[in-house]
């Protein structure tokens, strides 16, 4: 019998934005960069977002985005995780265009999910090389609030 994989939470993201960066309308919609500046990572690993990378959105024609992001994490020992994180966000028209003027929404209105991959040389954090996670998360006016579940 193929074993049903289960969800356990992991640990949990602020992340902090910048002001976005429009691009214009791409071959696939209308594309801009999110800059990430910092944040915190509370659980299993512990530490803080650093103040690089960003998240690479192309938002469609029906309002969906496409997430693409790229940063680091810091943790309170000392090693650096790299994550990147793909994934979408997508909802009733209202909703999308609270979010998109930095109103707070129910998170249970809109769909934001992704599935990340994290890698570090750390010898302590060699385990999050070989481990799956899926995502939920909460888009907030100047943040996104992130839970990660390992995959078991």
């Amino acid at each position: 019998m193929i074993p049903t994989p289960s969800l356990e939470l992991c640990f949990t993201l602020i992340v902090e934005l910048g002001e976005p960066i429009e691009l214009g309308q791409g071959r696939a919609g209308q594309r801009r960069i999110i800059p990430i500046i910092g944040g915190s990572a509370t659980g299993k690993i512990a530490g803080r977002v650093l103040n690089l990378g960003a998240d690479w959105q192309t938002i469609y024609c029906d309002g969906a985005a496409h997430l693409d992001t790229r940063y680091g994490v810091k943790t309170v020992d000392g090693a650096v995780i790299e994550v990147v994180n793909i994934g979408a966000r997508h909802g009733p028209p209202d909703v999308i265009a609270k979010l998109a003027a930095g109103q707070d929404v129910d998170p249970s209105t809109y769909y934001m999910r992704t599935a990340a991959r994290l890698e570090t040389g750390h010898e302590r954090y060699a385990w999050v090389n070989h481990t799956l996670f899926l995502c939920a998360g909460i888009r907030r006016a100047s943040s996104v609030e992130i839970a990660y579940y390992e995959v078991l």
